[in-house]
C-alpha cells in the first residue's frame, strides 16, 4: 500500500525514486501528508533526491498547501525564491508565472508529468488561472535551463504538480469575501497489488472588477475532476492512468466603445481542458523504465454581451514517451530517454496547423556519497524548423555538518509555436528560442526542516527570442502577404541576480521562515528592462503550533517595483500583501480553519490596469475519514 500512496503523491516520474527507496526501508519515506517528500522529478526526469542533484529545485507539499490554505496557487508559488506572477484581475483571470526573470511562455508545465500548456495560445504557455489548488498534491519546481532532459519549453525551468492521492476520504468547504466558496475531496482504496484514487473541486466567486477603473464585479466558476490507478502486473511490472478534467467560466472586462478603454463589459469566457495518460513501469535489478502516451487538450470560447462566440480556439497535443535507467557500474548510471509530440491547433480567424517534433536523451551519472554529477546531451528534430541540441550538467557536493554545494549549467530551447509558425500572422522560417543558464549554490540543511540557509547566484542569456513585429506600411520581406504582422527572431535578453532562503525553528512548534530574490533583466537588443519582471522579491512566513493543536501563520509578501511594458514607460508601483491564518483541530477527524488576505487593504496591480483582489476573509472547515 505504501508504494501506491507514494507514487501518487510525488508523481508518476518519481516511480524509479521509490523502488530503490523500499529496497533500502527508508523510514523517511511514509505517506505524503503526514512526511515532506524528499523526490524531485524535474531534475533528471525519474525522480531523484534533492541532495542528489546540483541543480535548483523546491518542493512545495500538500501539507504546505493546507497550511496556506484557499484554492489560488500564486500564494504557495510565491515562497519560491526566484519567482515572480502577473495576473489580469482575480482568481481565474490569465496568470504567467516567471522563473528568474523568464517570460511565462518560457516555463515547461506538467500536470502529472504530462505536458498542459495550450498548443492554440499564440505564445504557447500554461495559464496558472486554470490551477487551482484543491486537486494538486505537490509542486515541483526547478529553477533554470533544462531542454536536455525535457525538451521544448523548459527555458526559465519546469513545474510539475502532482495530483492528490491518499487512501480513505477527506474534504474541505470554505466561504468567505466577494461571496467566494470553494470545496474540493479526495478518496483513494488500496490493497494487494493495487491503488485508485479520485480527487475533484469546485470554486465560485463573484469576484471584483477586472478593470481597476470598473465597479462590473467578474466572477470566476471552476469544476475540476482527477482520476489515478496503479496496478502492479508483477513484481517487476506496473500500470498505470491518469485522467483529468477541468470546466470553468471566466467573466471578462473589454474595450468597449466609443472610447474604447479598458473598462467594465459583460463579455465572458469558458475553458474545457482534459488531459492523462496511459502507461507501464518496469523495476529490474539494474534497469528502470517508464513508458507512457499522453493526450491535452484546450478548448477556449469568448463570448460577448449577448452570448454570441466571439473567438473560439482548440489545441491539442499527444506524446509517446519512453525514460530509463541503467545502473551501469557501482555508482555509475546512465540515463535515456526518447519522446515524440504531435500538436494541432485550430482557431477563428486563421487557418488550422500541426506540426510534431521527435526528441533523445542521453545522461551519464554518478553518485557515491555526498557526491552526485550528471553530464547529458539531447536532440530535437522538429517537423518545421529542424533539428536542435542542448546540452546540460550539475554537480552536488556535501561536505562538514550538512552543507553542500551545488552547481549547474544548462541550455534550454522552446519550439515557436504551431500559430506563430503557419497562422496568418505566421512566420515558417522561425527559429527556436535559445537559452544558456548556470547557477553557483551553497545550502545547508533542508527546506522546511530543521536550520536551512540556501544562496544560489545565476545567470541566463537567451537569444532569437521570438516577437512580433508591425507590418503597417511595410509590403515586402518578412511583411510580404501580411499585412498586419508577422512573428521574427528578433530580440536577446539576460537574466542574473541572487536567490537567498532560510528557515529556522525558534522554538517548539514555531517555524520562520523566507526567501529573497534580486533579479536584473536586461532587453539586450534595447537596453531596457524586461516588461512586469520586479528586481527585488521576498515573502516571508511563520507557522506556530500550540500543543492544544491550534495552528496561527502568517504570510508576508513584498514585490518592488516594475513596468509594465517592453518601452518601460509604464511604471508598476511595488507593493506589500500581508496574509494572516489560524486552524483549530476539533477532533482527530474535523479541524475549522481560517484567514484574512491583504490585512491592509493593499491596492497594487501586476498587470497595468488591472484590479487585484482588497482585503477578504475566509473560513472552512476540513475533515478526514
Amino acid at each position: 500500500m505504501r508504494k501506491y500512496l507514494f507514487l501518487a503523491s510525488v508523481s508518476l516520474f518519481s516511480s524509479t525514486a521509490f523502488a530503490q527507496s523500499k529496497e533500502s526501508e527508508d523510514p523517511a519515506i511514509v505517506l505524503a501528508d503526514t512526511v515532506r517528500p524528499t523526490v524531485t522529478v524535474t531534475a533528471n526526469g525519474l525522480g531523484t533526491n534533492v541532495e542528489n542533484t546540483g541543480q535548483a529545485v523546491t518542493v512545495l507539499d500538500r501539507a504546505e498547501i493546507v497550511a496556506v490554505q484557499g484554492a489560488d496557487a500564486t500564494r504557495v508559488l510565491e515562497r519560491t525564491p526566484g519567482l515572480s506572477f502577473s495576473r489580469s484581475g482575480g482568481v481565474g483571470g490569465f496568470t504567467a508565472v516567471n522563473i528568474r526573470g523568464a517570460n511565462g511562455e518560457q516555463l515547461l508545465v506538467l500536470v502529472d508529468g504530462v505536458r498542459v500548456a495550450d498548443p492554440a495560445a499564440p505564445g504557447g504557455g500554461f495559464d496558472f488561472g486554470n490551477l487551482l489548488l484543491g486537486t494538486a498534491g505537490k509542486l515541483d519546481i526547478l529553477r533554470g535551463s533544462n531542454s536536455t532532459i525535457w525538451g521544448s519549453d523548459a527555458i526559465g525551468g519546469v513545474i510539475d504538480i502532482s495530483t492528490r492521492g491518499e487512501t480513505g476520504a477527506s474534504g474541505n468547504v470554505e466561504y468567505g469575501a466577494r461571496d467566494t466558496l470553494f470545496a474540493s475531496a479526495a478518496g483513494g482504496l488500496s490493497g494487494k497489488g493495487y491503488y485508485a484514487g479520485l480527487t475533484g473541486s469546485w470554486y465560485r466567486t463573484d469576484g471584483f472588477s477586472t478593470a481597476a477603473s470598473g465597479s462590473e464585479p467578474d466572477g470566476f466558476e471552476q469544476v475540476a475532476l482527477g482520476g489515478q490507478l496503479f496496478v502492479d502486473v508483477t513484481s517487476n511490472l506496473e500500470v498505470f492512468a491518469h485522467a483529468n478534467w477541468s470546466e470553468g467560466d471566466l467573466d471578462l472586462d473589454g474595450f468597449p466603445p466609443p472610447t474604447y478603454a479598458f473598462a467594465d463589459t459583460l463579455e465572458t469566457q469558458k475553458t474545457r481542458r482534459h488531459w492523462g495518460d496511459l502507461g507501464f513501469a518496469f523495476y529490474g535489478n539494474d534497469l528502470t523504465l517508464r513508458g507512457a502516451y499522453s493526450l491535452s487538450d484546450t478548448e477556449r470560447d469568448n463570448r460577448d454581451a449577448s452570448g454570441a462566440t466571439t473567438f473560439a480556439s482548440d489545441g491539442h497535443s499527444q506524446r509517446v514517451s519512453l525514460r530509463g535507467e541503467y545502473r551501469a557500474i557501482g555508482p555509475v548510471t546512465v540515463a535515456f530517454g526518447a519522446e515524440q509530440e504531435w500538436t494541432d491547433y485550430a482557431a477563428s480567424f486563421s487557418p488550422a496547423g500541426e506540426a510534431d517534433i521527435f526528441g533523445a536523451y542521453v545522461q551519464l551519472g554518478f553518485v557515491m556519497g555526498r557526491v552526485a554529477a550528471h553530464v547529458g546531451s539531447r536532440v530535437d528534430d522538429h517537423s518545421l524548423f529542424g533539428s536542435n541540441a542542448s546540452y546540460g550538467a550539475d554537480l552536488s557536493y556535501g561536505f562538514g555538518d550538512d552543507w553542500r554545494l551545488r552547481a549547474s549549467l544548462g541550455e534550454g530551447f522552446k519550439a515557436p509555436t504551431v500559430f506563430q509558425l503557419l497562422s496568418d500572422f505566421g512566420n515558417p522560417l522561425l527559429q527556436p528560442e535559445e537559452s544558456t543558464s548556470f547557477d553557483l549554490g551553497l545550502e545547508k540543511g533542508t527546506r522546511g526542516r530543521g536550520t536551512h540557509l540556501a544562496l544560489t547566484a545565476f545567470r541566463r542569456d537567451s537569444e532569437d527570442l521570438i516577437g512580433f513585429l508591425s507590418c503597417f506600411g511595410l509590403n515586402g520581406g518578412i511583411c510580404t502577404d501580411r499585412p498586419f504582422g508577422t512573428y521574427d527572431n528578433t530580440a536577446r535578453a539576460r537574466a542574473q541576480g541572487i536567490e537567498a532562503e532560510a528557515g529556522f525553528d525558534l522554538a517548539p512548534g514555531l517555524r520562520l521562515a523566507g526567501v529573497y530574490s534580486f533579479i536584473d533583466t536586461e532587453d539586450r537588443t534595447t537596453g531596457l528592462e524586461l516588461a512586469r519582471r520586479p528586481r527585488h522579491t521576498a515573502t516571508l512566513f511563520a507557522d506556530y503550533e500550540a500543543p492544544f493543536g491550534l495552528k496561527l501563520g502568517t504570510d508576508l509578501r513584498l514585490v518592488g517595483a516594475s513596468y509594465d511594458d517592453a518601452g518601460n514607460a509604464v511604471r508598476l508601483d511595488g507593493y506589500e500583501v500581508l496574509d494572516l491564518r489560524a486552524a483549530m483541530p476539533l477532533s482527530e477527524a474535523i479541524e475549522i480553519y481560517g484567514r484574512i488576505e491583504n490585512v491592509f487593504d493593499a491596492d497594487y496591480q501586476t498587470v497595468a490596469g488591472y484590479a487585484s483582489p482588497g482585503r477578504g476573509a475566509f473560513v472552512g472547515v476540513r475533515a478526514r475519514m
